[in-house]
């Protein structure tokens, strides 16, 4: 938070003011800047906090607008827009209505919809907080703190207290502004973080490219397309230049997707490092990380969001575990001498997926090729291969033995009454021995419980009743009391969120057993195989299927995975290991999904067409690691450079 000194030296400040304009660099630029960017030219004295913030609602009001048809409204059908050169992607601003209305900004940005007046000294906007900063500056010479002047938006799955959180619900809170900022938040504004704004998102953290409240959001390397489903806002808005990182939540890949979609770095820390207070919908595997351009700059943001947090039990995990140097220092490396990495072939084996998985394919094969240049031992079983099948094989048989009892049931009969008729124990000592013995069907792709939707509403209610609010106080209020789009097309990912709700209020029972015995059983077995053959950690892309277009239908499961058919690879992640993506290149051409009646499922592939989309690479290490994925990744950006910001959201002119 801004000291007492700072609050002390605005008036100062406002006298100086007019010099420190006057010694700002007129040429700075704010596109592609990165942390130490914006710091250094602070501390020469050739910019501001203000500035900086300035510099980005500038180009917010000019990149921020609609960006689909929707001759119905927010809550109706929607249709893309070739070239919109607009994005959706900021829900709400921290701005004061004065400062809103003088920027010409729609009310609908604003930060409440309860309290229009917005006056309360103790909650300043972006640009408040920014000039307190610089009064700080004027008056000591230092930076407030490491993210000083360093501009933020927040995905609206997170707490903020002086900004409507909702989650993208237009639900109608009697404040819906929440009593307290997510601890992450917290620490992020203790550290001079400037919170600018809140990022559209799929509603309440799922994979849809709209929100009811903020509408559909698009990518900025083809506005047709999608930025990535749940965190797109948060990933679009980075790789647009609107804000200089963002906080995404990752459960099934909201990270990576957005992270692969927009040519970003995007960090899915482990589950237990940052806590998960002040966001709706937690889960055992939801998880909060930075998206920036650049890997040192997701380091820097991750030194200050990290660590114990007594309100967060699972935090307690990391108790001990957190690097003894600042993460920023393991974001310089120039060559992999001595790292082990093995490559996930079960996610790329172009043999179990269709042509739209091959082009990504080979550009990560390009990426793996990288990394052997750069001194990396690569461990690759191969096309075709299967680098962890030896250990599912081995392993999966014990420590999943009810889920794989079940699934192979024919192995393992029952009486008339329920009884077993065959010694299970006797069955599962055999396979051990001899995993020839188990029957195909169980991959990396595909071990997973199917979540846990009593788990879900669990965590839904407890948020509603730690938030107080007095008009939505459970999860019948918020069905009952909300508006949803109409839009409903599952195929193309508009689901019926009303009907979610409703399927979800009805649950009555919570069992996580089966949840964490595949927690344990998935770490045990990628653990196993790593230490088996020394690996210090694992790559393959975060997704095979490139940005697909809005409202058309979604990639069909293939390849035997339950995480949207190669659209991300969230599963390893899902389960406690930490992914960390970094751009690896861009689509000459795609394939794209379009509706027909006559071929199967009701829709087919057409293509090639022609495409330059981003692609990513992505690294997944053991349960803490994120030092030694902070070393693989930064020697692999240093070396490559694949970032390129999209052509159509260049500079604008100042306002």
């Amino acid at each position: 938070m801004v000291g007492k000194l700072a609050f002390a030296s605005l008036a100062s400040f406002i006298l100086l003011a007019p010099a420190l304009v006057t010694a700002q660099t007129a040429t700075f630029r704010i596109e592609e800047t990165t942390i130490e960017d914006i710091q250094g030219a602070i501390m020469r004295g050739e910019l501001t906090s203000t500035r900086v913030v300035q510099l980005y609602l500038d180009r917010i009001k000019a990149y921020n607008g609609t960006c689909v048809n929707q001759p119905d409204g927010v809550l109706g059908t929607i249709t893309p827009i070739k070239h919109a050169h607009q994005l959706n992607a900021l829900m709400t601003l921290n701005l004061r209505p004065a400062s809103r209305e003088r920027l010409g900004f729609d009310p609908r940005k604003a930060r409440s919809m309860t309290d229009l007046a917005d006056v309360d000294p103790a909650m300043p906007d972006a640009l408040e907080v920014a000039a307190k900063q610089d009064a700080y500056f004027a008056s000591t010479g230092n930076l407030i703190g490491p993210l000083h002047g360093v501009v933020f938006a927040i995905k609206d799955q997170y707490d903020t207290f002086d900004m409507r959180t909702t989650a993208g619900m237009d639900a109608a809170y009697a404040n819906d502004r929440p009593p307290r900022d997510a601890t992450f938040v917290k620490r992020l504004r203790d550290a001079g973080a400037i919170i600018l704004a809140k990022a559209n998102l799929g509603e309440m953290g799922t994979p849809n490219s709209r929100s009811s409240f903020g509408g559909p959001f698009c990518n900025p390397y083809d506005t047709e397309r999608s930025p990535g489903t749940s965190s797109g806002g948060s990933g679009s808005s980075v790789a647009a230049n609107l804000v200089t990182c963002s906080i995404g939540e990752e459960t099934g890949g909201s990270i990576h997707h957005p992270a692969k979609n927009n040519s970003l770095v995007g960090l899915a820390p482990t589950q237990e490092l940052v806590s998960r207070v002040g966001m709706i919908g937690a889960a055992l595997n939801t998880r909060v990380g930075p998206l920036c351009r650049t890997v040192k700059d997701v380091a820097r943001v991750l030194e200050v969001i990290a660590g114990y947090d007594p309100q967060d039990e699972l935090t307690a995990f990391n108790i001990g575990r957190l690097p003894s140097e600042p993460y920023r220092s393991f974001a310089n490396e120039r060559t992999l001498n001595g790292m082990r990495i093995g490559v996930i072939r079960e996610h790329m084996d172009k043999k179990l997926f269709t042509e739209s998985h091959v082009e990504t394919i080979e550009i990560v094969e390009r990426g793996i090729n990288d990394l052997r240049g750069l001194g990396a031992t690569i461990v690759d079983p191969g096309p075709g291969g299967a680098l962890l099948q030896n250990c599912i094989d081995k392993y999966a048989p014990l420590y999943r033995n009810r889920a794989f009892i079940e699934q192979f049931a024919s192995l393992f009969p029952l009486d008339a009454n329920g009884k077993p008729l065959t010694d299970r124990i006797a069955q599962l000592v055999d396979m051990f021995f001899d995993p020839s013995l188990v029957p195909p069907g169980s991959t990396i792709r595909n071990i997973n419980s199917g979540g846990n939707p009593g788990l879900t509403k669990y965590m839904l209610a407890r948020y509603l009743r730690e938030r107080g609010d007095t008009n939505i106080k459970s999860i019948r209020d918020l069905i009952d009391k909300s508006k949803f789009y109409r839009d409903i097309r599952p195929e193309a990912g508009f689901v019926d969120r009303k009907a979610e709700l409703e399927e979800l209020n009805s649950l009555l029972t919570l069992d996580m057993t089966r949840l964490l015995q595949d927690r344990f059983a998935y770490q045990e077995i990628v653990l196993q195989c790593m230490a088996q053959d020394n690996l210090d950690a694992l790559v393959s892309p975060p997704g095979n299927i490139p940005a697909y277009i809005l409202g058309a239908p979604i990639e069909p499961m293939t390849g035997g995975t339950t995480t949207g058919a190669g659209s991300i690879w969230g599963l390893i992640g899902q389960h406690g290991f930490p992914t960390l993506s970094v751009p690896a290149g861009f689509t000459t051409h795609v394939f794209d999904r379009v509706r027909d009646a006559a071929a199967p499922g009701g829709m087919r592939l057409v293509g090639p067409v022609p495409a330059k989309l981003p692609v990513g690479i992505m690294f997944f290490g053991r349960p803490f690691s994120e030092p030694t994925l902070l070393r693989i990744a930064s020697a692999y950006e240093a070396a490559t450079k694949h970032r390129i910001p999209p052509p159509d959201f260049g500079p604008v002119p100042e306002q």
